[in-house]
């Protein structure tokens, strides 16, 4: 519906999530979505610049020196540019969301006290401090590049720590039940197993396609971090792939034939999925540790999960291979020392009273 008449063309709707949100439809062009305050100068200014068919940006405004300038200045620089599209969109939403919060601070002004007593306010949601942290500690850098100030004062603030399970690990149960409703052939099926047997992200796995499958390899080029991985296809991959031809330049397509656009937008597709399976809260994310779950329990090194998931640290190896079952993997432990070792010292026997 027409949200006001002052604003021809646009209109009011929400999003997946169901957040309000107000598009220009203007007839024959692209519907854009108008950001800032409804009725505030920003949302009026980014409306008339989409009216005149211009890209419509958040206008990050602010005095020299302020956080809000300093945030101008990062999002236009070379290092920002220099990040995976995806990891731009993210980092814009914080750069964005300290903005609106703290603008208007003089980045001399700020203290050790005074960030502590930020990251306090996020208690309950360690994620969203851990990423304002995160921004500070950029616009910081880059204040003391400009010559602002001399020193840090988000050294020796402490980043909150994350729940230790983080996204779900599916299970062997679950991804028999996802199996059970979408068979072979099936775009839901092609999906699970393209995550399940290569292990890689969301935003990799919507550009794969037959081109990059090459002598019993698949190549992929990680988004995020910039790797390249040569993953052997695995024999179940391979049935799968075989099963479900397609003339697409990529594995997993839109209802439209059309590729993904983002990963965000394929985990959604796989959430409905799932829950036509009877599953909740199996992440598309959840796959990529269930592989790396599945390679620790087959009794691969960290090194070799790391050449398959691409990880980057050791310590994300381990995090994400938690889920592993431990009872198993113990069985299987003792069960080498029985071909290993034939012959066992001798303890004495205590004697008896």
């Amino acid at each position: 519906m027409i949200a006001k008449p002052a604003y021809p063309y646009l209109c009011r709707d929400s999003d997946r999530h169901g957040r309000v949100r107000y598009r220009l439809r203007v007839p024959g062009r692209k519907a854009v979505t108008i950001k800032g305050q409804f009725g505030s100068a920003e949302f009026a200014e980014n409306y008339r610049v989409a009216m005149e068919g211009g890209p419509v940006e958040r206008r990050i405004a602010g005095e020299p020196g302020s956080v809000g300038a300093l945030a101008r200045i990062y999002l236009g620089s070379a290092s920002f540019a220099r990040l995976a599209s995806g990891t731009q969109r993210s980092r814009r939403y914080f750069v964005e969301y300290l903005v609106a919060k703290f603008g208007g601070c003089a980045i001399a002004d700020l203290d050790q006290n005074l960030v502590k007593q930020i990251m306090r306010k996020y208690g309950d949601r360690p994620g969203m401090a851990r990423n304002i942290l995160s921004v500070f500690r950029i616009l910081i850098e880059l204040a003391i590049e400009e010559g602002i100030r001399k020193d840090d004062p988000t050294v020796g603030v402490k980043r909150p720590k994350l729940s230790t399970e983080g996204w779900h690990t599916w299970s062997d149960e679950e991804i028999a039940q996802f199996e059970a409703r979408h068979p072979i052939g099936s775009p839901a099926r092609l999906a699970l197993a393209l995550a399940l047997y290569t292990g890689q992200r969301a935003s990799d796995l919507i550009r794969m396609g037959r081109q990059h499958v090459k002598d019993g390899q698949i190549s992929v080029a990680q988004q995020k971090t910039g790797a390249r991985l040569w993953i052997p296809l695995h024999p179940h991959l391979k049935a799968i792939l075989d099963a479900t031809p397609s003339d697409h330049l990529t594995f997993i397509v839109t209802e439209h034939g059309r590729p993904y656009s983002t990963g965000k937008a394929f985990g959604a597709r796989m959430g409905s999925w799932t829950r036509e399976a009877g599953l909740k809260n199996c992440p598309l994310h959840g796959l990529r540790k269930a592989c790396c779950r599945r390679l620790a329990e087959a009794g691969c090194s960290v090194h070799e999960i790391k050449a398959i998931s691409g990880h980057k640290s050791i310590g994300e190896v381990e995090r994400y291979t938690r889920a592993v079952d431990q009872k198993a993997m113990a069985e299987r432990a003792i069960a080498r020392t029985l071909t290993t070792h034939t012959t066992f010292p001798h303890y004495p026997q205590e004697k008896k009273g």
